[in-house]
Parts: structure tokens; C-alpha cells; sequence
């Protein structure tokens, strides 16, 4: 039998919207333009001698909703007999004649939404003189729902009165009849057995990636709520360089979790711990939720499959295809997986493919990795992928001729930083004022500034200035060893756990072990051990550890249950929390193993480039300066930017060596690309400013790649660099400026650059506090407005007399643009998303509106 909860969704809008407008009275002219709420019963006209309306008209739209959702089941999948359905359609008929008795007026319907309204129409229906079974009572409810939502839906285009009162609910409601015809096309009528499955399949997606481990609650970790943890970051799409470097004067960005919103196709690189498996998980869930609010249509009716690939890739073993992925995963529901089931999902063109950590299996599985997605995308074409991997673990466009887009994803911005931290500091019930504590610091010091770049090192910030009583480690090492015994000395201690089950680890034995674990998984390229593995490993240690009386069994539990650092992913398969965590301990091994060279010899590894700068911090000075000359002798560009990157990690340096280090990384300043210049500041951070060269040195296409280097270093030593460029006149690095301003402090930056600069080009806003700030320098010309935003904060905190040009980029489809007349110097409208073509004739006349629909590049445009 088929899914009758799914039958009210399977009824369009094309077919329902007739037959509610066929419930109301007809309209006379002007009726729309009402300035005054009106009660819906007296929408409707059951009882007036002239009435439009009559019961026999309700029971026969009744019959029709009922008639339209058993067509789409098809004539072998029937929920319900013809007896049933009849029972069912009279319940329905005399539900929506409550139209005509309830008081409830238009407006305040809209605010209930479709769900609460269908409980008021049913309030005083009795369903037992019906006699509906389990199967009829459903379909009558889902039909009830569908009637709801449309029936408000109609109300809102009724009506301006109530489109205005109701802004944000008549944006909803239309978003959600959108959802239901884009479900209606992309699901297809299935058996029972494959929708009985997928609602299985869609709960285990949501309790496994619903949660997000954050680190640092509760002195040690804890599952935070993904809906309420998740942060939105940016993902930058990669500039083409021109004949001499040039980038783009738009430097697009887009919000992470919008990257399949305009193509099917994308590889995302991030370095560690910027959030690119929390963006498979977020990406996972809202694919698999059955809320379709969310306005990002191209995830509605989808199926994921999350695909760690250090998980799939198994040494000897072949990559899985589609049969195959959920037990190649351990999904616990893999068993009830009806033969063929994902096949048909792909050939549907139904999957999110999300394919996690390319840079987390060894260097010479890939080019079979690749062969796999190559064959997998041209055997299924039409659905989604998105493939993760560090920035340089495989070359550039390594997936373009498998029609792979290129995004990356950007730092965290200040705005970015704040909102986590706050975030952080409430979900710990912790006062507010010890977090802006922390805020304070990170603005004001470079070294936490430049810490604080990505969700896991902020929350390693805010556990260690919570725990230390905001005393915080100035460096990358000292941060990483505070981590390490707040979780393996004082996390017990301070629950009081003082005879825990199983062998007591001290905290020198703990760190001993797990770095062998560490430094084993670096060698060999892998991510993921076999139990058996980690068992022989800590074996061979046991010796030399004195631990009288315990076996490997005891210890790796113990690891296991009181470190918080090493866990089981899967059934006898251990790894670490994070792959951060695994680079600090395994390079802390390498030290005391004196592997020096096995480390400089993996320089060209992007796997390995943590655990090369991290062994520089555990380095005695000689150590570290031998492999520093052993990076400078490798006379290439990402030796020496190791090395200039690893004299932030040395803690003593001869001054020869010194001058070596940054006479060779002189020789890659300017950089000759914005690329080049993106490795040279992450690399060399504040080191990089003092070799730059300023505004009166260098042409108009070098000074543009100079100040977006600096933006990229990202400090407040760098936003006084970028002071001295912002009277210059080439036009990319005024582009770049006015683009930049989320990088840095909001209201330093507007102070410090955008007042200063000699034409305004657009700016970013998210927020009504950048909208303020913009309207304490007496407004802006141009801006882009990304995210959700409230047309009350626009027109109230834009300045009119000064905007000229309007950008809303959105993620959710814009439903009128009236209010637009608020603003008498608005020339262009730009609109990235989906959006009804009319609304351009609200405009007022010659100014121009523009629209980027999201699955299709090219622009179109109309004169209002």
C-alpha cells in the first residue's frame, strides 16, 4: 500500500488552487486593495439567499481533492476502499464548510499557518459518525493540510492588507506551495515498500548527523543540536587568473550550504576544521527533513548518502556503488534496503551525493577515487555531489572534466566569530559577559585573532578561556597542550571521577599512547584504524609503560571511555575526535623520534603540512632550524612557505636563518596571482605585510592582488596596512576594499577604509547592525544584502536619497518588490534566486530589475 501521508503532497498546485478559489466568493473590483482585515465567513456564503457558494459545491470539491490524490497512487496502491473514500470525502466537505461559521479573520488566519488552521477548521468536525479507519483518517488529514495551505495561500494573494501584515507568513506559505509542486515533479509515484524505507532511512540521517560534537562543553565535548549550532560560512569560488593575474571584479561568494543551489556538481576544499563535514551534515539532514520551508527547492524530494571516503576506502577493496553504500557506511538500516532501491533513486535523479575527505585516504588511492566519481556521475547523471577535500591534497580542477565547480571555503569573518562564540557561551550556560570577555581579546590580540579562524579552534578558545578563567595560550602549541590536559587530566578529576571502571591511565601514559596511534595513522596515510591494529600498536608499547597487571584490551578501552580523543566510528575501527588533534600528537612523536627528514620530505603532502609546522613547535631551536634550511633548500614556492609559515612556530630562530626564510619568501612578493597570494597569507600571516609593497609602487593589477593578500592575512596589523590603499584608484582594489568589510571589525573597518574611499562600489550587509553602521556614515550607494532580511529594516535603515543600486541575495525567493518605491534613487534591482517575473512590474517606471534564477547562470532582464 502507498504512503498516504505522502498523497496530499502529490496533488498540485495547478490542481488545487481552482478548486479553493471555487470555495470563495467571486471578488469585486478593487477587492484586493482593502486597507482593513476581513473575517473569512464572510468570504464565503453558505447561508445568504444569493449565495456564490453552496454545500453541493463543497462536497463537490471535497470529492475532487479526494478523487485527484487516489489518481496519484495509482489503481493497484489504493489506501482506502471506495467505501472509505466516500467517508473520507464527506469528513473533508463538512471540515471546509467550517469556512462559512468561524470568526477567525484573514489576516490572523495567515499568522496561524496551514497547520494550526486546519486544527481550527476541524475543531468542532466529530470524525466518528464517518467511521474512518487508520488509513482514511490519515488521508483526510493530509488532504485537510493541503486544503489549508492553499486556502491561505489564497488569502495573501487576495489581499495586499493582509500581504503586508503578514509578510514573513505570506513568504512561507508561498515557498511552501512552490515545495509542493517541485516534490510533485521530482517524486515519483513509488511502492510502499521503497517510501516505507525512505522515511526509515531519512529518521537514521537524522539522529546520526543531527548533532554536532563541539568542543569544549561541559570540560570536554558534547552533541549540540545542528539546527541550532550550525553556522553559516562562505564558500568563495576560485578566480580564473587572467594575462596578469587579474581576478574578477565580483569576488563571488555564495553561503556554504547554497553551493548545489546553482550547479549540480561541486568540489569544496577547506582546511582543517573549517567546517566542511559539518556542511555534508547540514546539507544530509535538510535533505532528509520533511520541512520545505527552508527554500532551497533544489534539496526537496532528495535522498542523501553521506560517504566519508575513510570509511568506503578500505585497503584491497574496491570503492562501493550505489547498492552498496549504506552498509559500506554501517548504516544500521542498510538490511532493509529493497534490492535496487538506491539505483532508482539515482536514476530518478533524486541522490545528494556527499562525499567526504578525498584528502583523508593515502595519495595513491585517489586516482581511483576519482575513476569511481567519474563512472558514478556519467552512469547517474542529474543528481547532486558534493566532494570535500583539504585546500592542496589534490591539484586544481582535479574533478573539472568530470563537470566538478571549484568553491572554497573562507575564514571565519568577525561576524562569524561573534555569533559562534555567543552561541558557544549560552549553549554552556555560561554569562554572556565572560564571552564578550573572549570577543575582546580575539579583536584586539593577533595571535588569538589569527587562531581564531575556523568553528574548531573558537571553540578550543572558548573552553580554555571559560576553564582558565580568561587566560588564554598566546600560540598554536600551548593552545593544543592546554586542549589535551583539560581533556585527559582535569576532565575526570573535576567530575569527581576518581576510580573510573577499568585501568587508571595517568596523563604522561595517555599521551604516550595516543601518540603512537597518531604518528602510525600519518605514516601509513590513513585516517581510520582496524581495532586489531590499534590493539598491536599499543601491545608493543605496553612494556616500556609499567603498567603492572594491565593487557592491550584494558588500555584501549580506557583510551577509549576516558580520553575523549580516541573513539570508534564503527564497529572495530578507531580514530581520532578530530584530524587536528591527530597531527599535534603525531608530530609531537616525531620530535622525540628525531624524524626530521621523514617530516621535510612530505613538505609537497598537503596531509602532512600541520604535522611539519607543529613539529617545528615541539622542535629544541637547533632541530628547528635545521629544518627550516632543509625547507629553504627544497627551492620551491610551498617550501618556503612552510618555512616562513613555520618561524611563528619556532620558538627560537637564529637570525641567519631567519634572513634566509624571508629573503626567499621576498622573492614571492608581490604574488604574481591572487591564488599565489591566498597561499602567501595564510602561510606567512603578518610576516607577509612587511615585505608588501605600498600603493605608490606598484601598477593598478599588482596593487589589486597586494591589498587582497592583505585581506586574506586578515589581523588588525593588516587592516593598517590596507589604510594605505584606500584613496587608490584602480578600480579592482576599490572593489576589493568595499567587498571586504565583513573580514575585519564592522565599525573600525567603515571608519578606517569605506569613509575614505573615492567611489562607493557595492558592500555586503547581513545584519541590521551593518545596515546602521552604513547609516552612520550618512548611507551607501550600493548594496548587496545577503541572507534573510525584514523589508522593515531595509526601509527604515537605508538611507533613500543615497541608494542607487539594490542586490538581494536571499535564500528565499522574493514575493513583491512595492516597497522598492521607498527609495527615489534606486536605479537596478538585482534579485539572485527564484523569483515570479511580475514583480518586476511593481516597480516603478525605468528602473531596472535583474534576476539570477539558481539552477541557471545567465541573467535576464526588464525595465520596471
Amino acid at each position: 500500500m502507498v504512503d498516504v501521508t505522502a498523497l496530499g503532497a502529490r496533488v498540485a498546485s495547478s490542481a488545487v488552487a481552482p478548486l479553493v478559489r471555487r470555495l470563495f466568493v467571486r471578488d469585486g473590483p478593487g477587492a484586493g486593495l482593502v486597507d482593513r482585515p476581513v473575517r473569512i465567513s464572510a468570504l464565503v456564503s453558505f447561508r445568504s439567499e444569493k449565495r456564490s457558494v453552496t454545500p453541493k459545491d463543497v462536497d463537490k470539491i471535497a470529492a475532487e481533492l479526494v478523487r485527484r490524490a487516489l489518481a496519484s497512487a495509482g489503481p493497484r496502491e489504493r489506501p482506502v476502499d471506495a467505501a472509505e473514500a466516500t467517508a473520507v470525502k464527506d469528513a473533508l466537505a463538512r471540515t471546509l464548510a467550517r469556512l462559512g461559521e468561524i470568526t477567525v479573520e484573514d489576516y490572523e488566519a495567515v499568522g496561524l499557518g496551514p497547520d494550526r488552521f486546519a486544527r481550527e477548521l476541524r475543531g468542532n468536525v466529530p470524525l466518528s459518525p464517518y467511521g474512518l479507519g487508520e488509513g482514511g483518517l490519515l488521508l483526510y488529514e493530509r488532504l485537510l493540510h493541503t486544503a489549508s495551505l492553499h486556502i491561505l495561500n489564497f488569502l495573501t494573494q487576495r489581499s495586499t492588507y493582509v500581504a503586508r501584515r503578514q509578510t514573513v507568513q505570506t513568504q512561507q506559505l508561498a515557498r511552501l506551495v512552490q515545495a509542493v509542486d517541485v516534490l510533485l515533479e521530482r517524486l515519483p509515484s513509488q511502492t510502499a515498500e521503497d517510501a516505507g524505507f525512505e522515511e526509515r532511512y531519512a529518521d537514521h540521517i537524522a539522529g546520526r548527523y543531527g548533532t554536532l560534537t563541539i568542543y569544549g562543553l561541559d570540560a570536554g565535548t558534547r552533541e549540540w543540536p545542528l539546527d541550532t549550532a550550525y553556522l553559516s560560512l562562505e564558500a568563495t569560488r576560485p578566480q580564473a587568473a587572467g594575462r596578469a593575474g587579474r581576478r574578477d571584479a565580483e569576488y563571488l561568494t555564495v553561503a556554504a550550504e547554497q553551493v548545489l543551489a546553482g550547479q549540480d556538481q561541486v568540489f569544496v576544499r577547506g582546511v582543517a576544521g573549517s567546517g566542511k563535514t559539518t556542511l555534508v551534515q547540514w546539507l544530509a539532514v535538510t535533505a532528509a527533513g520533511h520541512a520545505y520551508d527552508h527554500g532551497l527547492t533544489h534539496l526537496i524530494g532528495r535522498v542523501p548518502f553521506v560517504l566519508p571516503m575513510r570509511r568506503i576506502v578500505r585497503p584491497g577493496a574496491e570503492l562501493p556503488f550505489p547498492g552498496d553504500f549504506l552498509r559500506a557506511v554501517g548504516c544500521p538500516v542498510a538490511g532493509e534496503q529493497p534490492p535496487g532501491w538506491a539505483e532508482r533513486v539515482l536514476r530518478a535523479r533524486r541522490g545528494v551525493l556527499l562525499v567526504d575527505g578525498i584528502d583523508e585516504i593515502a595519495g595513491d588511492r585517489r586516482a581511483a577515487a576519482r575513476r569511481w566519481l567519474r563512472e558514478l556521475v556519467r552512469a547517474f547523471p542529474g543528481n547532486l555531489w558534493l566532494v570535500t577535500s583539504r585546500p592542496s591534497a589534490v591539484p586544481e580542477d582535479w574533478l573539472a572534466a568530470e563537470g566538478f565547480g571549484e568553491r572554497v571555503l573562507a575564514r571565519m569573518s568577525q561576524d562569524d566569530i561573534a555569533t559562534f562564540v555567543r552561541r558557544w557561551h549560552r549553549a554552556a550556560g555560561v554569562a554572556e559577559s565572560v564571552g564578550e570577555s573572549l570577543l575582546g581579546a580575539v579583536r584586539t590580540t593577533s595571535e588569538l585573532n589569527r587562531l581564531a579562524t575556523n568553528p574548531l579552534m573558537c571553540g578550543m578558545l572558548c573552553a580554555l578561556h571559560r576553564d582558565r578563567r580568561g587566560f588564554l595560550p598566546q600560540d598554536r602549541r600551548s593552545l593544543y597542550e592546554a586542549a589535551l590536559t583539560m581533556l585527559l587530566e582535569r576532565r575526570d578529576r573535576e567530575r569527581e571521577l576518581h576510580a573510573p571502571d577499568g585501568v587508571r591511565l595517568a596523563y604522561a601514559t595517555q599521551v604516550q599512547l595516543l601518540q603512537k596511534l597518531a604518528w602510525w595513522l600519518i605514516r601509513n596515510g590513513r585516517q581510520e584504524m582496524d581495532r586489531a591494529e590499534a590493539l598491536q600498536i599499543i601491545g608493543r608499547a605496553l612494556p616500556a609503560l609499567n603498567l603492572t597487571g594491565a593487557d592491550d584490551e584494558e588500555v584501549y578501552h580506557a583510551l577509549l571511555l576516558r580520553s575523549g580523543l580516541l573513539r570508534e566510528p564503527a564497529e572495530g575501527r578507531a580514530d581520532f575526535l578530530h584530524r587536528t588533534f591527530q597531527d599535534y600528537l603525531g608530530a609531537r612523536l616525531a620530535v622525540q623520534e628525531m624524524d626530521f627528514g621523514l617530516l621535510v620530505d612530505h613538505a609537497g603532502d598537503d596531509a602532512w603540512e600541520d604535522v611539519i609546522l607543529l613539529g617545528l613547535a615541539h622542535a629544541r631551536p637547533k632541530e628547528a632550524e635545521r629544518m627550516l634550511g632543509r625547507l629553504t633548500e627544497l627551492g620551491t614556492p610551498r617550501g618556503t612557505l612552510l618555512a616562513a609559515a613555520g618561524l611563528r612556530y619556532a620558538a627560537e630562530v637564529d637570525p641567519e636563518v631567519r634572513k634566509r626564510v624571508e629573503e626567499q619568501l621576498a622573492a614571492l612578493v608581490p604574488p604574481a596571482t591572487f591564488e599565489l597570494g591566498s597561499e602567501v597569507a595564510r602561510r606567512g600571516g603578518d610576516l607577509v605585510l612587511g615585505l608588501l609593497p605600498g600603493p605608490e609602487e606598484t601598477d593598478d593589477i599588482t596593487a589589486a592582488i597586494v591589498v587582497g593578500t592583505a585581506v586574506e592575512v586578515g589581523s588588525e596589523a593588516a587592516l593598517h596596512f590596507l589604510t594605505r590603499f584606500r584613496t587608490h584608484p584602480g578600480r579592482d582594489v576599490q572593489v576589493i576594499l568595499a567587498d571586504s568589510w565583513h573580514r575585519f571589525d564592522r565599525e573600525r573597518y567603515a571608519r578606517e577604509i569605506l569613509a575614505h574611499l573615492p567611489e562607493q562600489w557595492p558592500v555586503q550587509v547581513s545584519t541590521p547592525d551593518d545596515l546602521r553602521t552604513l547609516r552612520s556614515m550618512g548611507g551607501w550607494e550600493q548594496i548587496v544584502v545577503r541572507g534573510a532580511y525584514r523589508v522593515e529594516d531595509l526601509t527604515e535603515l537605508i538611507v533613500p536619497e543615497r541608494l542607487t543600486y539594490l542586490a538581494l541575495e536571499a535564500p528565499h525567493p522574493v514575493e513583491g518588490l512595492a516597497w522598492l518605491s521607498a527609495f527615489p534613487a534606486l536605479e537596478t534591482v538585482h534579485v539572485a534566486g527564484d523569483v515570479d517575473t511580475a514583480v518586476a512590474q511593481e516597480l516603478p517606471t525605468g528602473m531596472e530589475f535583474t534576476w539570477e534564477p539558481s539552477q541557471q547562470p545567465s541573467h535576464t532582464h526588464h525595465q520596471g
